[in-house]
């Protein structure tokens, strides 16, 4: 058997995250499970509503990655790249930091928001909502230096900028009030403190370039890329290994902590990691979202479908709306759920297989293959908005099917 340290980094990575969604898919299918029946004969809707989703998203189909990167850009304008061009870094790699800080900082903020919070936005005046009022209020806070300790260069996040911030400064920036609430708040602004007491714990991987910074990572991925690229698998890997002790109140096995993964009764291993049901969904965002800042430096990001979809609230809703996941106990639909519950962690790893499922069947409805519609593309054009279309079309807030307890550091 292997040992619970060995076990427990088996879990850290995309592959470990496929393996066992599909184990847990398998299980449905044979009728296994204690919370979800699965009806695979009703996918083929959920493709029809992706595929026109799609067309209507990118008529020309070129679809960009799915990514942080996409909720920058507001009313057709993309703010980041509007700041970028007025700043004059010295070369590329200083570039690639500061949008490697920006994208670090607001994933780590994007968890779910809650149905009442909403942004005003001060360049249009218009009320956003969910993770793209999260996208301009993280942007808006790091263009005014909010998560750095030095005035004169606003546009970075650094170690003590971080650990020096305090609830009431986030609540601030995301514009929280009584009228205003945003689902864990306070959780959000811990993990970002201590992803500021690693970075400052952690010189030789976040500093070598410049003084402790989350985008230093940027430096390290670089002299992972010996040929100038690097497998996404391989991206969320060194961000599973760097970033695992940041993650508040989670499993740990022998001594490593396991961050976004959580047990189901139904998934039973001969090993230490029996029983555990790893989904990493903030980290791959987050892989996914580095994917672009590496390419702009130069360093070519491969196997893209390395990575897997992500175990959130549109895409599992998508497949709960569309009927190809039912409710056993339809008096679920109601009930609140903790985000370690079995029925939570067995839609979370239902929505990743799925996910793969749907991917397939829209290629060969498309005649494409993993390399022209790789998932990260099937995401964005896709399966998130097409799981917001039709939550908006069944429950008039656009709420999800399920009514999650969230602390703010998972969706």
């Amino acid at each position: 058997m292997k040992s619970e340290t060995a076990a427990a980094f088996s879990l850290l990575s995309a592959q470990a995250v496929r393996d066992r969604a599909h184990r847990m898919l398998t299980i449905g299918l044979g009728d296994g499970l204690p919370n979800f029946r699965i009806d695979l004969r009703r996918l083929d809707e959920a493709v029809d509503l992706v595929v026109q989703t799609t067309r209507q998203n990118y008529p020309s189909f070129a679809i960009p990655f799915h990514s942080r990167w996409r909720h920058f850009v507001f009313n057709g304008v993309d703010r980041w790249a509007a700041l970028a061009r007025k700043t004059n870094w010295r070369d590329r790699a200083a570039g690639a930091r500061a949008a490697f800080d920006l994208a670090i900082v607001s994933v780590l903020l994007d968890a779910g928001a809650g149905p009442q919070w909403h942004y005003r936005d001060a360049a249009t005046g218009h009320n956003v909502g969910r993770s793209e009022g999260l996208a301009l209020a993280s942007l808006d806070m790091f263009s005014r230096g909010a998560f750095s300790s030095n005035p004169d260069e606003p546009l970075q996040a650094d170690a003590e900028g971080l650990m020096r911030l305090s609830d009431q400064a986030v609540a601030m920036g995301l514009q929280v009030s009584d009228a205003n609430p945003l689902v864990g708040m306070s959780g959000r602004a811990d993990l970002l403190r201590h992803l500021g007491a690693l970075v400052a714990a952690n010189a030789d991987i976040f500093g070598r370039e410049d003084k402790p910074r989350p985008g230093g990572l940027f430096d390290h991925f670089a002299a992972l890329a010996g040929e100038r690229e690097i497998p996404a698998a391989t991206v969320l890997a060194e961000l599973l290994r760097h970033f695992g002790s940041i993650w508040p109140s989670r499993l740990t096995l022998g001594g490593v902590p396991l961050g976004d993964c959580w047990r189901h009764p139904s998934l039973q291993t001969a090993d230490a990691a029996n029983e555990l049901v790893p989904l990493h969904k903030l980290s791959q965002w987050l892989a996914y979202s580095l994917i672009e800042p590496l390419q702009g430096a130069g360093i070519a990001v491969t196997d893209l479908d390395g990575l897997t979809g992500l175990a959130e609230y549109r895409n599992g809703g998508l497949f709960i709306d569309t009927g190809v996941l039912a409710l056993r106990d339809t008096a679920d639909a109601a009930r609140l759920h903790d985000i370690a519950s079995a029925l939570v962690v067995e839609w979370r790893a239902l929505t990743v297989a799925l996910l793969d499922r749907l991917a397939e069947a829209m290629r060969d409805r498309l005649k494409m293959d993993d390399r022209s519609l790789p998932l990260a593309k099937v995401l964005e054009g896709g399966t998130w908005s097409a799981g917001r279309i039709v939550a908006k079309r069944l429950r008039s807030d656009g709420s999800p099917p399920l009514k999650i307890v969230s602390d703010g550091t998972v969706f």
